[in-house]
């Protein structure tokens, strides 16, 4: 039941293409940022940064006319062309620890209104509303939304057969990443894989959630039927099983007025807790968490008794950790706003946490396990939500690598 459909990318020029791309513009420390803008003409960013400078004197539409007009002189000086056919796109991804390998397509706003795409994430209308008039003003999408499908050994072998041929780019990036993509144009070949999603009950937004509600916004705005490119989400498609998906830690400011040892006290009534001293300590399976305070690891596993869910969200350990720790004990109840709750992703060393807590900023942090894709398809399916900061979700895409035109 899930649709695809090919378009006409834009790509930088196979000689300039491990150039042009980069990391997510907000990825940039100032030092690297300036760096790449004053030494590298070809980078993307160069495309980007009119978007978040002067934001405070500068109307958000003429900055977004800006980033169009530089979009606009890249393609001018060949920097970046645009396909002559329509085609589907294998992009393959190699880190030093994993391997991911997808497929860049068009996907149906149709099908994320009928909850054929499903997400699991909650929204904020105002960055919706930010993304949204961000691409109607430049007129072009280059982050892809990740979404997963079911295993399918059909298209992982269609994959792997098409993935030995020469790739159209190959490139490595400064931070040990090599790129692959091989361009698919051929009429039945699309149409085949057309066919095989189609018998795809469901596709799961993994990572985009607000981009892909930013572009329903704008199909809802689409006025030129004749051009469906806005009624499409540019997609990256990826087996279930190849997501890789890391948690996101808690660190709290304070102990909400109680003293260690009766906030501990208070934990102990929902947990059994073993102190590991200063041995570091990170679960290795669900319902187990880490906690570090006061210069010690300490073990929490949920009691036995507690051990009781009526659905999926209930049975998550982030909600878990904000339903007997988080709201009751600290008072945190606003877990995306409250100013007192940080989160640090899984990516990073458990050292991070401790060297946080040790140099005073914060009081107490939780190490959590991470979630796996069945936890989050089975919230999908219950039309239900997780808490903020739940999942951080691989891969990451490369701005300017593929460009969709509206």
């Amino acid at each position: 039941m899930a649709k695809i459909v090919p378009f006409q990318a834009v790509r930088p020029t196979r000689d300039k293409v491990c150039l042009v791309t980069c990391r997510s513009y907000e990825e940039y420390v100032n030092a690297e940022l300036a760096a790449q803008l004053d030494f590298n003409p070809l980078s993307f960013l160069h495309i980007l940064k009119p978007a978040y400078t002067n934001q405070e004197t500068v109307s958000f539409e003429k900055r977004y006319r800006q980033v169009h007009q530089k979009y606009q002189e890249f393609k001018n000086e060949i920097i970046l062309i645009k396909d002559n056919k329509p085609a589907i796109y294998i992009h393959k991804i190699v880190t030093k620890t994993h391997s991911f390998t997808g497929i860049i397509v068009g996907t149906s706003v149709e099908d994320y209104c009928n909850n054929i795409i499903k997400k699991h994430e909650d929204i904020i209308e105002f960055r919706v509303q930010l993304l949204k008039n961000y691409m109607q003003y430049t007129e072009f999408n280059t982050e892809p939304v990740l979404m997963t499908y079911p295993d399918n050994k059909t298209i992982e072998n269609w994959i792997y057969n098409c993935s030995q041929k020469l790739a159209d780019f190959e490139f490595s990036t400064t931070k040990k990443e090599i790129h692959y993509l091989w361009k698919i144009d051929d009429t039945l070949e699309i149409n085949w894989l057309q066919n095989i999603f189609s018998k795809t009950e469901s596709l799961y937004i993994a990572d985009g959630h607000h981009r892909t509600e930013a572009l329903k916004l704008l199909s809802n705005e689409n006025e030129v039927l004749e051009n469906p490119s806005k009624n499409h989400i540019l997609s990256y498609l990826i087996s279930e099983n190849n997501v890789k998906i890391y948690e996101f830690n808690r660190l709290v400011k304070d102990l909400n007025g109680l003293s260690k040892r009766d906030f501990i006290k208070a934990i102990e009534k929902n947990f059994i807790v073993e102190i590991k001293f200063q041995q570091p300590f990170k679960p290795l399976e669900k319902k187990h968490f880490g906690m570090y305070l006061d210069h010690d690891f300490y073990s929490l596993i949920l009691r036995e008794e507690n051990n009781i869910f009526n659905n999926a969200l209930e049975s998550l350990d982030a909600q878990i950790l904000y339903r007997k720790v988080l709201l009751p004990i600290l008072g945190i109840e606003d877990l995306r706003n409250d100013e007192r709750i940080e989160y640090l992703s899984g990516k990073q060393s458990i050292l991070e946490v401790k060297n946080k807590i040790d140099q005073g900023e914060f009081k107490v942090g939780f190490l959590l396990f991470p979630s796996n894709i069945q936890e989050i398809k089975a919230l999908s399916d219950a039309n239900q939500i997780m808490p903020p900061k739940s999942t951080y979700i691989e891969p990451k895409f490369r701005s300017g690598l593929v460009i969709y035109e509206f």
